[in-house]
């Protein structure tokens, strides 16, 4: 909510009020030396204020009626030695004021601004020192310049050039704000006076647009290292963020220097071109120059080192307007090594590679991959583009994606020491890569991404043979285990669509060994790696359980018996993987009923559901329960939970449970299985989901429409929605008046139930005790489900005249309410004003 909306009216007249008592004194103290620095925090919040004031007001009137600002300003200029906190506030006011333009006039007219932001203020004293002062004057400026006034002053009185120096100033912040505010002043200067198009014949560039660009120019051009990177980080930043037509003017007079710095060693500039040219192929602008913007992508590729011509190529191959030549050259970059581990791994005329010609010389490449500090560091930015470039869902053009599946999984052969090399190179890189789970982390990554990509089946059983090498031994770590097992489930799930899952000795094989090595993961000592084998079947059960092959060797195996015996783990993420686990099972061992059971099913679905029910109502920790709401949810949800009278005892039993649950979270799912019960209930009896879609006129009679109230009060569930309505936690409140609002659409909109009756009266004083206590916000421990207060939740009667009686969509705008509507008001904002000054018990009376 803007001040604007919040100040209208007899609410704007209090403010300015409240104002006109208050800015003096905080203006006094914040002026005062004997006053302690004040808490950033505060200041902070104040700025948001004067923002939000002067969007309400944005006129001169705001410093007329507040003369105490202008007198703040010139207080903090004359104290000899101003808090740096507060040197930086006024700095960051005085350019939240001067943003209005009729406002900035009338500071320059008591010559405030020149003392501010100008030679005669903090520029030359010694608080200039501090950082925050700096960033203050930056960022104050950057509020002030919105309108040509502002720039005209910061550009004739010497400002820029204070802007070109804090370029390079120590601090990054405020290097990085300068640069910033350069890129906004150069954007308004040529945006708001030139009317069209510059071209490179006359570049006549408005006066603050020629200063700036005249600077690029002669930054680039200097032997300064440091000054061409900061124009090369302003041009960047700039390319980035205006895409006008000017800014191809800009870059044809400053195009050759620019170029000359892929080639000089000298500047050290190199790794900075990539960010620069992949933000201007970006921009249509550069699109149709000629072709030479493109000629100098291309020689970039060619000349940048390859980890720095690694993001430039990624990039490119995202770009759908790109010639198609330029896209060739950066597929190429980013394959070189790739392609050089497909030849140091293999004999010299079994595999020739990926490529068939490179960009630039292989022989870099080799280098970096024989040298220890360097490899990883390349393969991992190699494998993380790859992922990326498989995560686009168009990609202008084709990935050679057997190769590079082949090209990964050498990688992996390579650091678990399985690839016995055939060159030189080969060995060098083994011996580098040998146990770096860096790589290892990085490769599996990669694989993952590549299940959705068809190879072809040799690729794929090498594949398989390395990951179960993985899974199998005993030094790989928890964190690649978990990768190992997330590749090996997405292979498994992508398997169906693929030739090799046609050859079923080969698939019932890869199956029994998965199954295998997870009964020993699952009894593995270590927490993680039973966390991450019990999600890697809840994965692949979820994925494949309509396969008879995968049903078979899953039952056949000891994995399901050590699933359960985990439902008792001590660790209690473990129980809640457990218990997922065990619910997705449930699918295959009772759920599923194949025309001929299957041999071995030894489970039976009474046991496990009264073990979740048990770990609902016992377990200490909440991740289990958590883990068994979204079990029951899930069953519910795929009328997996038997007949009707089994499914109402059912979501009782779970709903008395979790009424007394003191996790919100665990209270939201049995929410969420209450609404999907009403809804089932509702479709089972010919009525619509939808309260509002027409109902024919069979299934109108009041026997249909009290059917499911009858069967709703039964289970339980108008008691456990009335006491969450009460509930400490707001996202619980919300869901329980949402399923009442549409229960009292359902079941108050005809008038098939008797609409004049309002039952006995006790019931009625019950109701409206009810009312009160909802409105009331009564505390969820005070709350009486037993009837004591005249309510009887199970009566069909007393519900329906309740969902009449309450005003549920008033609460339902109360619960809806954010927090913002408090901490944002007038009331809290003069709070806080009042906590900056550190005076409250004198403003107090003011402040109400």
């Amino acid at each position: 909510m803007s001040l604007r909306d919040r100040s209208a009216g007899p609410g704007r007249r209090a403010m300015s009020r409240a104002c006109a008592l208050l800015l003096p004194r905080v203006c006094a103290a914040l002026s005062d030396p004997r006053q302690p620095g004040s808490d950033d925090t505060c200041l902070e919040k104040m700025l948001d204020w004067f923002r939000e004031l002067r969007e309400a007001e944005p006129t001169v009137k705001l410093l007329r009626d507040n003369p105490c600002l202008p007198e703040f300003f010139t207080a903090v200029l004359a104290l000899p030695e101003p808090d740096p906190s507060v040197l930086s506030f006024t700095l960051r006011l005085a350019g939240i004021v001067a943003a209005v333009e009729d406002s900035f006039q009338h500071l320059q007219q008591q010559e405030l601004l020149a003392r501010l932001f100008g030679e005669d203020g903090p520029l030359n004293s010694a608080a200039w020192e501090d950082a925050s002062v700096r960033s203050g004057w930056v960022e104050g400026v950057h509020s002030m310049v919105q309108h040509q006034s502002a720039l005209h002053f910061i550009c004739s009185g010497g400002g820029i050039d204070v802007i070109f120096t804090l370029q390079g100033d120590p601090s990054l912040f405020v290097a990085s704000a300068a640069s910033r505010l350069l890129v906004h002043m150069l954007t308004l200067s040529v945006g708001s006076e030139v009317t069209v198009p510059l071209n490179a014949k006359d570049c006549d560039w408005p006066a603050c647009a020629h200063m700036i660009v005249k600077h690029i120019e002669d930054s680039l051009q200097s032997s300064s290292a440091s000054h061409i990177k900061q124009s090369l980080k302003l041009l960047t930043s700039l390319f980035g963020s205006c895409q006008a037509p000017w800014t191809k003017v800009l870059w044809l007079g400053i195009a050759k220097q620019v170029e000359s710095f892929l080639t000089e060693d000298s500047v050290q500039a190199q790794h900075m071109l990539a960010d620069l040219l992949l933000n201007m192929a970006r921009s249509p602008v550069f699109h149709d120059t000629e072709g030479s913007f493109w000629a100098l992508v291309t020689s970039a590729l060619e000349h940048l080192t390859p980890v720095q011509s690694s993001p430039l190529a990624v990039g490119i191959l995202r770009l759908h307007q790109c010639p198609q030549v330029v896209r060739i050259k950066a597929l190429t970059v980013l394959l070189q090594p790739m392609d050089c581990i497909l030849r140091a791994a293999s004999q010299p005329l079994e595999y020739a590679g990926l490529l068939d010609e490179s960009v630039s010389d292989p022989s870099a490449v080799e280098s970096l991959l024989s040298s220890k500090s360097s490899c990883a560091g390349l393969l991992c930015q190699t494998l993380a583009h790859l992922e990326e470039l498989l995560s686009v869902a168009f990609l202008p053009m084709n990935l050679p994606y057997a190769s590079l599946l082949r090209s990964v999984v050498t990688i992996l052969q390579f650091c678990n020491g399985l690839l016995i090399p055939a060159s030189p190179l080969g060995s060098k890189i083994s011996q580098i890569l040998v146990g770096c789970i860096r790589v290892q982390r990085s490769a599996l990554d990669a694989l993952a991404a590549l299940s959705d990509r068809k190879c072809c089946d040799r690729v794929v059983g090498s594949l398989f043979d390395v990951l179960l090498a993985y899974l199998e031994s005993p030094n790989t770590t928890p964190t690649v285990l978990k990768k190992s097992f997330k590749a090996m489930s997405k292979w498994l799930v992508s398997l169906p669509g693929m030739s090799f899952f046609k050859n079923q000795q080969q698939t019932e094989k890869t199956l029994q060994d998965v199954f295998l090595v997870l009964q020993k993961r699952l009894c593995s000592p270590c927490w993680e790696v039973r966390d991450s084998s019990l999600e890697f079947l809840t994965n692949v059960i979820r994925n494949l359980r309509d396969h008879d092959e995968f049903r078979q060797s899953l039952l056949s195996s000891e994995v399901p018996k050590l699933t359960e015996d985990l439902l008792e783990d001590p660790e209690s993420y473990v129980r809640a993987s457990a218990v997922t686990a065990v619910g997705h099972l449930a699918f295959i061992t009772y759920f599923f009923v194949p025309e001929t059971p299957v041999a071995g099913n030894q489970y039976n679905k009474e046991k496990t559901v009264a073990k979740l029910q048990e770990i609902l109502s016992t377990d200490p920790e909440g991740f289990p329960r958590r883990a068994v709401m979204s079990i029951f949810t899930m069953w519910l949800k795929e009328s997996c939970t038997g007949q009707l009278e089994e499914t109402e005892r059912f979501v009782s039993r779970v709903v008395q449970t979790t009424a007394h649950d003191l996790d919100w979270e665990v209270k939201l799912g049995c929410l969420e299985l209450v609404q999907i019960f009403c809804n089932h209930m509702f479709c089972r009896f010919g009525l619509p989901e939808c309260p509002y879609a027409p109902v024919s006129p069979a299934v109108t009679g009041s026997i249909h429409r009290n059917e499911p109230l009858q069967i709703f009060c039964r289970a339980n569930l108008f008691s456990f929605l009335f006491r969450s309505l009460c509930d400490c936690d707001k996202p619980v409140g919300q869901k329980a008046c949402e399923i009442l609002l549409a229960l009292k659409s359902h079941f108050c909109r005809s008038s098939t139930i008797d609409s004049q009756g309002t039952g006995d009266l006790s019931a009625g004083h019950g109701i409206h005790w009810l009312q009160r206590t909802l409105r009331q916000g009564s505390l969820l421990q005070n709350f009486p489900t037993d009837g004591g207060n005249g309510v009887d939740f199970q009566d069909p009667e007393s519900m329906m005249l309740a969902l009449r009686t309450i005003d549920l969509v008033e609460l339902h705008s109360d619960l809806n309410k954010c927090s913002d509507y408090v901490e944002k008001s007038p009331q809290s904002l003069l709070e806080d004003i009042l906590a900056t000054v550190g005076t409250a018990e004198e403003n107090e009376a003011d402040c109400y």
